[in-house]
């Protein structure tokens, strides 16, 4: 067969072409075989600075209850009921670490499944499935979970230990600790939850950084419902009922104060620039409430009492927690002036004015302060400090506010209810005058 030549020609450079192709081929695969594979992200690791700063802070937030708040409510009351006062902290503190161990931890931070808007699960019951290699927040904190369990324990302590200063000198204590042990259950798990847990108030944008309203506003409501539902203490109006010892007050405020910046710097979770400024923050509103307080008290009552600079200090506390983390410094200083002032209003005007006997102010500093420090955060946010703060509303910190209460409401009266036809709340009259030292516990100070 006779092939023209042209078609010779084309076809040599077909095949020539062809054999090119497929050793470029061959090379393009041996060099992609031969390509190292892409490196994969490492594992998340233990970061031993985030973590030795939760350990600190663990220990100073534990601080603020035994025995910043023992010794800070223990001054305030009588002398006849100052054991019981400091015996409710203590004994407080060792029931809620049982509890949170066994079931609050997994009830405010496990998965609830199809209830996790508002509840968390059952998975980690008694620490179930925790090791110590396990992370919270791997990739972020990077902290062991035992750690934060044990961090948010002391959040647990001292929240219903805070109520207790409502009915300070007239609850058995017996009914307190069937009290606090399904307070704790029942309501702080829930709102624990809710905010930091994945709950719906933590989704819907309400901002509370270090317990506003988990601790706070929900500690306050629940001390005044505690009020409303015992009474008032036998002889209140007619019977002197000032602090026995203001030293212990005042060290009880101090070690308050030094732990909050556990309470509120260690909420970041990390050893980082928002911790820095959560603590300045913590610092500047406790010192302006504490001025701002003690100028109201000097105009009114025309002199200035170390009971009212501690209490100033402790409502400028509370007041920036849900705030600490979101605002600037100046905004820090406007939260504490506006919580000195209302809450010196709230506490010694206010409880008057409605004649309910709250007995060491817990609704009038920590129920008042936490929501003007929630509404506060609505309005100052920044998100120079804090990029959450660019979705910062009053509306949202309001629908908080809201549900906090009426959960917290509600749940504590059905569970004062329940205790009452268990045990009864009240000791007898008789008891109550001489003092729940010695009716409940046997002993006194000499």
């Amino acid at each position: 067969m006779n092939i023209p030549s042209t078609l010779k020609i084309t076809g040599r450079a077909a095949v020539l072409g062809s054999l090119a192709l497929a050793a470029l081929g061959t090379v393009a695969a041996f060099a992609q075989e031969a390509a190292p594979a892409a490196p994969a992200a490492p594992a998340p690791a233990l970061d031993t600075g985030n973590t030795a700063w939760m350990l600190t802070s663990t220990a100073l937030v534990l601080m603020m209850t035994i025995p910043g708040l023992a010794l800070f409510y223990g001054g305030m009351v009588r002398k006849k009921n100052v054991l019981a006062t400091i015996m409710q902290s203590f004994a407080i503190t060792c029931l809620v670490t049982v509890l949170w161990f066994m079931f609050g931890y997994s009830l405010a931070f496990s998965d609830g499944g199809g209830m996790n808007a508002y509840l968390g699960g059952f998975s980690k019951f008694f620490h179930n499935g925790i090791t110590t290699s396990s992370l919270w927040l791997p990739g972020v904190a990077n902290i062991p979970e035992f750690v934060f369990s044990m961090f948010q324990m002391t959040f647990a302590i001292i929240t219903p230990a805070l109520i207790a200063g409502a009915f300070a000198e007239r609850m058995k204590f017996s009914a307190l600790l069937i009290f606090m042990g399904a307070w704790l259950l029942v309501v702080y798990a829930p709102i624990a939850h809710w905010v930091w847990g994945g709950g719906f108030l933590g989704t819907a944008g309400v901002l509370d950084f270090a317990g506003g309203t988990v601790v706070h506003i929900n500690a306050g409501v629940a001390g005044l419902v505690c009020a409303l539902v015992l009474g008032k203490r036998e002889g209140y109006g007619t019977t002197n009922m000032a602090p026995h010892n203001l030293v212990y007050s005042v060290i009880g405020a101090s070690l308050l104060w030094v732990g909050w910046f556990g309470f509120n710097a260690g909420s970041e979770l990390a050893a980082d620039g928002l911790a820095g400024a959560a603590m300045l923050n913590t610092q500047v509103a406790a010192a302006a409430a504490a001025l701002a307080w003690m100028f109201a008290e000097w105009i009114v009552a025309k002199k200035p009492s170390i009971l009212g600079i501690i209490s100033g200090a402790v409502a400028g506390l509370v007041a920036v927690t849900p705030a600490s983390g979101f605002v600037n410094p100046t905004g820090a200083f406007i939260v504490g002036i506006v919580a000195g002032v209302l809450c010196y209003v709230s506490a010694v005007k206010l409880k008057h004015a409605f004649g309910y006997d709250d007995s060491l102010d817990a609704f009038g500093v920590h129920g008042i302060g936490g929501i003007i420090g929630a509404l506060l955060t609505g309005v100052l946010a920044d998100p120079a400090i804090n990029s959450l703060g660019s979705g910062a509303s009053v509306g949202k910190q309001l629908y908080g506010i809201v549900f906090t209460i009426l959960w917290t409401a509600i749940a504590s009266f059905v569970i004062l209810y329940i205790v009452k036809a268990l045990v009864g709340l009240r000791p007898s009259t008789q008891e109550e005058v001489e003092g729940l030292d010695i009716s409940q516990h046997g002993e006194v100070v000499p």
